[in-house]
This record gives C-alpha cells, structure tokens and sequence, in this order.
C-alpha cells in the first residue's frame, strides 16, 4: 500500500473515482506551499513543483495497493502527467501524478494557483 494525494476527478464523487477500486480515503490533506497548480485544457488538473513561492493545493490522500496503482490508475493517466512525490503541508510524502515537465508552458495550462482546489475551480467555470 502507499498514500496516493489526489486533487482531481480520482477524488471522492468525482468521474474517476472507480479506479481507486475501493482503496479507503485516509484524510483531506493540502500540499506544502511549493507548487503550481494547473487545469490542463479544462480538463483535469496538474502540479508542478516549483519550490520558494508556490501554492497550497488540496486534495485527498488514499492509501492504494500497489497493484491498483499499477493496473487502474496509471494506465488512465494522461500523457501530460506522471508519477511523481509531492509533500504535504505537515511534511508527509506522497505519491501523486504531477505535470511532466516537458509540458511546462503549453499553450492549454491555465493556472489556478491562486483557486488551488479543482472542484472550486470548475464550480466557478460557466456551467459548473
């Protein structure tokens, strides 16, 4: 089992919730302030660590099997994101998929660091 940190549709009632395959929720967590926090084109959202002024951003932590892991939820990932480990506020590492670095700048990044919360982010989206 590792702790999974989620900030988008993985978490509870979101689309992709399923894939957890029932791992259970552990807590609601935010990350330290080091990270940027991006919607991809509207559609799912990405951290990028960039250390001294960045944000908090919030999520929830699960404690997944490593085979759900393996099977459910990185074959699902976007080509934008990967595996990568994020620190929380209280200083807990954890696994998260974070913005590849080569996309970095893309055109279809918008960043809503200053929101730092994706379900508050699409509810202030027209017709969210």
């Amino acid at each position: 089992m590792v702790l999974l940190f989620l900030t988008g549709g993985g978490m509870r009632g979101g689309p992709l919730h399923h894939q957890l395959q029932g791992a259970p929720l552990v807590r609601a967590a935010r990350s330290a302030p080091r990270y940027r926090f991006y919607s991809v084109g509207d559609r799912f959202p990405a951290m990028h660590e960039i250390g001294a002024g960045g944000a908090s951003v919030f999520g929830e932590v699960y404690d997944v099997p490593l085979a759900v892991l393996r099977d459910h939820l990185l074959p699902a990932e976007p080509a934008e994101l990967e595996l990568g480990v994020v620190e929380l506020a209280d200083g807990t590492a954890c696994l998260a998929t974070v913005l590849r670095r080569e996309f970095v700048g893309a055109d279809r990044l918008v960043d809503i660091s200053a929101v730092g919360d994706w379900r508050a982010y699409q509810a202030g989206q027209p017709g969210g």
